[in-house]
């Protein structure tokens, strides 16, 4: 049997930060949809999937970073926030849907790995405040100024 991909979008997503546990560098990562956008691990949950599994899965498809089986460890924030999707963004969504629960993750990193970005036009690391500053996502930069700063 061929699985067919939905149509639209899951209204709920996680936010992955990933950062050097040392210096505090944070992974960042520009959108091919908008070249100045840039952001940490993003996805929606697919059917039936858990956000753990979705953060795990993203992370995978976003930067080649394999969790499963590594000495690394995904941290869940336990914190979760609605947003107002970007109006260019809602077109991946069933009509009517305005709104996204995001649930953020955090993982840091004793050392970087090689990074094999697919779904992104470059990654950069930057230090914690150019981090904040680049993403447009005001969500993104909470979470590494309250997380990732507090780490």
């Amino acid at each position: 049997m061929v699985s067919v991909a939905p149509q639209y979008k899951k209204p709920e997503s996680v936010l992955v930060v990933i950062f050097s546990r040392f210096d505090k560098k944070v992974l960042m990562l520009q959108r091919k949809d908008d070249s100045t956008f840039w952001q940490s691990v993003t996805g929606s949950l697919e059917e039936g999937e858990l956000p753990l599994e979705t953060a795990i899965r993203e992370v995978y498809e976003e930067t080649g970073i394999l969790i499963d089986g590594q000495k690394i460890s995904l941290i869940d924030c336990k914190h979760s926030v609605v947003f107002e999707l970007f109006e260019n963004m809602k077109k991946r969504y069933a009509p009517g849907v305005t709104h996204n629960l995001e649930h953020w993750f955090l993982l840091p990193l004793d050392k970087v790995p090689e990074i094999k970005i697919s779904e992104h036009l470059a990654f950069c690391w930057l230090d914690l405040e150019e981090a904040i500053l680049k993403t447009k996502s005001p969500n993104n930069a909470e979470a590494i100024n309250i997380f990732v700063r507090n780490f």
